[in-house]
């Protein structure tokens, strides 16, 4: 059901070398980047109506509006079931608390008697946010990104997320309750490349935006890419994966079953268990059998991510190996299931988001931590992060100097504008001074 590598008895390799021999899903952003190429000039220049074209051709729906009614909103908050409500609120809440304490604030700093450097920190002032809605419906991941933007001082907030047949043409009614519960008022049904596409370019029925986030399939990653440069972007998010260090200490029941949790997304995600205890990794075989038989996905998802080149048993020598391990792996989720498991956490150094024993599975960081579940994917942890309020603010450099101090630096400034052949940069000071340069 999941291939072993093993890598114990020799030396681990460095860097690229190492990665190599670790699992990872296929996912060819390039490739996709060519077909979503002409959907996203067609809604450049027809707008709507593609949206509309588009809508029908992908969706199956038949639209006369791409943005939801208020109605509609309204109308999917009243129906919700309250258990969900209740924990859609939840997760709001704690989301809430997490990304409150994220805030910055602006800092002056006197570099010089009469010299300072402010950095000031500005919302990105129109963001536009994807939900997805196709194998499975997200909610979780509408408060994922409303909450940060919400929290960042974020004023025009806009949702996509693809029509459904099913209903009447409209996103989904638990995708439209969370924008009710979260306070968004402007919600499109279109989905895909043109939905970033309608962001990036802005449409009569929707303003362009500064910034696009959100998790999505191939294309949604490859238009993203498409529009880098133009609008923000938070990540090109590929399939889910989740890596799990542990050893003999961990239960094997607990590890087979958030291996599973996250192989029930889609048959590209990687579940990826790394341990120096074979006992475990047998263990953990003989727990996914029955566990992935009673699975609702089993078939269409489970198994097919589980087998594939994306997951794999890592067999190890010890604890600080299986580290070197997932640093080069570089997870969207890693699950630290060892002993003292807080101290391992402590040394990872390359994570999306890192969950610390066995009372901290992944699936709690997907609903109701209080963490973000919008993470790099891909080896991308290696240099980049997760969403956050950061994601959608902006510092600037405010810089504020007298007289007396621009006097004191403005010959450093002349030397190393002449020493760079940019004598214009100095000529710039020496005006304000009668073209000397004080001090000399």
């Amino acid at each position: 059901m999941i291939s072993r590598i093993d890598l114990r008895g020799d030396a681990l390799p460095e860097g690229t070398a190492l990665r190599d021999l670790l699992p990872r899903a296929e996912f060819d952003v390039e490739a996709a980047l060519e077909k979503v190429r002409p959907i996203c000039e067609d809604v450049r220049h027809r707008g709507t109506a593609a949206l509309i074209d588009y809508a029908e051709r992908f969706d199956g729906v038949a639209l006369e509006r791409i943005r939801v009614p208020a109605a509609a909103l309204d109308a999917a908050l009243a129906d919700l079931d309250p258990d969900v409500r209740a924990a859609l609120e939840e997760s709001i809440r704690r989301a809430r608390i997490v990304h409150r304490a994220q805030r910055r604030t602006d800092h002056t700093t006197q570099v010089v008697p009469g010299g300072t450097v402010t950095e000031k920190w500005v919302p990105v002032e129109r963001v536009g946010l994807y939900a997805p809605g196709g194998r499975s419906v997200y909610p979780s991941s509408v408060i994922m990104n409303v909450v940060p933007a919400q929290e960042a001082g974020v004023g025009s907030i806009a949702l996509a997320s693809p029509p459904q047949k099913e209903h009447g043409g409209l996103p989904h009614p638990t995708i439209l309750a969370a924008c009710a519960l979260l306070g968004v008022e402007e919600v499109y049904a279109v989905g895909g490349a043109q939905a970033v596409a309608m962001f990036a370019y802005g449409t009569d029925e929707c303003a362009p935006a500064n910034m696009v986030t959100g998790p999505g399939n191939i294309w949604v990653a490859a238009a993203k890419r498409y529009f880098t440069g133009r609008i923000g972007i938070d990540t090109e998010a590929g399939p889910t994966e989740i890596a799990v260090l542990a050893d003999a200490t961990a239960d094997p029941a607990h590890v087979a079953a958030d291996l599973i949790s996250q192989a029930e997304h889609d048959p590209l995600a990687a579940a990826v268990l790394v341990t120096d205890s074979a006992e475990l990794a047998d263990a953990v075989e003989r727990e996914l059998k029955p566990q992935v038989a009673a699975a609702r996905h089993a078939d269409e998802r489970i198994v097919p991510a589980l087998g594939g080149r994306q997951s794999a048993i890592v067999l190890v020598d010890g604890v600080d190996e299986g580290l070197r391990v997932v640093d080069a792996y570089g997870a969207e989720h890693l699950e630290i299931q060892t002993a003292d498991a807080a101290a391992v956490a402590d040394r990872v150094r390359n994570a999306g988001a890192v969950f610390v024993g066995p009372w901290s599975p992944v699936s709690l960081g997907d609903y109701a931590a209080g963490s973000n579940h919008v993470l790099p994917t891909g080896g991308c942890a290696c240099h980049s992060s997760g969403l956050s309020v950061q994601s959608f603010l902006r510092g600037i450099h405010v810089v504020d100097y007298t007289r007396d101090a621009l006097a004191e630096v403005t010959h450093h400034v002349v030397t190393l504008a002449e020493a760079e052949d940019l004598p214009a940069h100095g000529a710039a000071l020496k005006a304000r001074f009668g073209w000397e340069v004080p001090g000399k």
